[in-house]
């Protein structure tokens, strides 16, 4: 295992990335609505995060067991927990969910982060979900400093979103990241506090609850090899921010404060 700390200039540009990723998502939830094909909002969030002279990350990314991901975007919507690909059958429709992930790389270094969508009004059971997967990214981003451990993040994921009934996700997890989107640390969202690599400043990690609603067990779309849906067919959550261990405090690179205040007009 490798780890690459980043230097304070390179932390900055990585704000800059992930600072973009932010802006996309908040011009995607303009977009979001009844009638919207998931292909549309891929083309909307292509264009604009070259408009801004970066590229698409997901773009052709590899897949170990298929074709490269054929989007800009990942557009998850109802039970597919992660890496739904973008296409013009799925038409989004009032009470649904949808999770966009959005990778940028400008300058050299990646920007991650993802953020689970209301397409109109949902249910109180959707809505809960929602808060405590939500709730749950940020217990952990406060357990992402220089001393502890990567079991400690996990830990505090995990406690709050299984006191609430909820299934974690642990086939997939947050990782590393900076020149490569995927780097090491793997980032999981379980786990026991005090275990794992000991966290150090400068180390830039992307922490993503997976939740699920009922069973935690999964199951890849055979049809496209990427898809991952719940098992049972019940809806999963996913919010993802990265940041930079720092001493005492985390710092968030990514931001969804462009989301809020679009989410604050529409509903």
């Amino acid at each position: 295992m490798k780890v690459f700390l980043k230097t304070e200039d390179e932390i900055e540009l990585m704000r800059r990335a992930n600072r973009l990723v932010g802006k996309t998502l908040g011009e995607l939830a303009r977009h979001i609505k009844p009638g919207v094909t998931t292909l549309q909002l891929d083309a909307i969030a292509e264009m604009f995060i070259r408009d801004h002279g970066a590229e698409p990350t997901f773009k052709n990314f590899p897949n170990p067991y298929g074709g490269p991901f054929p989007g800009s975007i990942c557009t998850s919507v109802n039970d597919v927990v992660v890496h739904g690909v973008p296409n013009q059958e799925t038409v989004l429709k009032e009470g649904d969910i949808i999770t966009i992930d959005c990778g940028t790389l400008l300058d050299g270094f990646n920007g991650d982060s993802a953020y689970t969508f209301c397409v109109g009004p949902v249910s109180d059971e959707v809505k809960q979900l929602l808060k405590t997967t939500k709730e749950s990214l940020y217990i952990g981003i406060e357990n992402a400093v220089a001393g502890k451990h990567i079991g400690d993040i996990g830990s505090a994921v995990q406690d709050h979103c299984e006191a609430q009934g909820y299934g974690i996700v642990r086939e997939l997890t947050g990782h590393g990241i900076g020149r490569q989107m995927h780097e090491d640390p793997q980032v999981p969202n379980y786990g026991r506090r005090g275990n794992g690599m000991m966290l150090k400043a400068g180390m830039c990690i992307a922490i993503e609850p997976m939740i699920t609603m009922g069973d935690r067990a999964i199951y890849m779309d055979a049809k496209d090899r990427w898809t991952i849906r719940t098992r049972d067919g019940k809806p999963a959550a996913h919010f993802e921010h990265t940041i930079a261990v720092r001493r005492g405090k985390a710092e968030i690179l990514s931001s969804f404060e462009e989301v809020e205040s679009i989410e604050g007009i529409l509903y």
